[in-house]
């Protein structure tokens, strides 16, 4: 399973004069943290292009919101509506101050039927985030809160970590215990025991908005092995 897309992202990979035209045809809007940049089941077509900052995609369930991708600056949120023209499938809230360029879908569309390379590279997205959410929904059949929880802490150490004294790793994402919940897709008492029994064990330290990882071996055995944090 996996927060993330590619290492690189999209704007990164387009050409300067693509990655210019594409954020040229928005209009620039700034988002507090916890603004929806876009609601589940509204009938809007617009992409964002995420040019700073965090965001959370998260869908509804009967167990509360689940979390399934996490993005950052110079990625699409918003994509898939524009081009099938049907309801949202997800929120999008921002986890922190959030800078955008918001494009209207038809202008979207246009830009990428002018722009072959543009569309291959978003096709490629997409497909990847329907794998990613294919094994997002074996590990909540298959694997225990524990180990969810292991698995999500390995993949945001590996993709967002700061290397610490001793060999720890910090992971400072504005992630509230909340958030890590949802993200593990659990219950907020469930989680915060699997924090303290890796607490227990002195593999993490948690602080406000901070979790400071010991050694990261035991937590990607407990995760499912060298793959286990590891999406698509």
């Amino acid at each position: 399973m996996g927060l993330f897309g590619d290492r690189r992202v999209l704007l990164e990979k387009l050409g300067a004069a693509d990655r210019q035209a594409l954020v040229g045809l928005g209009v620039r809007r700034s988002y507090e943290a916890g603004a929806t940049l876009i609601a589940e089941g509204d009938t809007s077509t617009f992409v964002v292009v995420v040019l700073s900052g965090w965001c959370a995609v998260q869908r509804s369930t009967d167990r509360g919101p689940l979390i399934l991708a996490l993005r950052q600056g110079g990625e699409l949120v918003g994509e898939m509506a524009a081009l099938d023209g049907r309801p949202r499938s997800a929120s999008v809230t921002a986890l922190g101050p959030v800078t955008s360029a918001v494009v209207p879908g038809e202008r979207f569309r246009h830009f990428l039927a002018a722009r072959p390379y543009a569309t291959g590279l978003v096709m490629s997205q997409l497909i990847e985030r329907l794998r990613s959410a294919d094994d997002e929904r074996r590990a909540l059949a298959s694997a225990t809160v524990l180990q969810r929880l292991a698995a999500r802490l390995v993949e945001l150490a590996d993709r967002t970590g700061r290397r610490e004294g001793g060999g720890s790793v910090a992971i400072r994402l504005p992630l509230s215990q909340s958030d890590l919940a949802a993200a593990v897709g659990a219950t907020r008492e469930a989680v915060a025991k699997a924090l303290r029994l890796l607490r227990e064990e002195g593999l993490v330290a948690t602080a406000p908005k901070s979790i400071t990882i010991a050694d990261l071996e035991p937590l990607r055995l407990l995760g499912g092995g060298p793959d286990g944090a590891k999406g698509g």
